[in-house]
């Protein structure tokens, strides 16, 4: 099982390219990244699926309103 990684996403706020490091030796996780360029929160939610032996990051800004 995959457990220790490197993924390139793109800020949700200003499109900057950036490089994460991800740890799944723990599970399922959810935490927040500064955007190296914008230094805004990048919310990010890491799922480890054992069935598949994969890793799925979900990259979200938290910046959604809710009416």
């Amino acid at each position: 099982m995959i457990t220790y990684t490197s993924k390139r996403i793109v800020c949700p706020h200003c499109g900057h390219h950036t490089m994460v490091e991800l740890d799944a030796s723990q599970g399922d996780q959810d935490f927040y990244e500064d955007c190296m360029a914008c230094c805004n929160p990048i919310h990010l939610r890491l799922h480890r699926d054992e069935e598949r032996d994969r890793l799925q990051l979900y990259v979200d800004s938290d910046d959604e309103q809710i009416f």
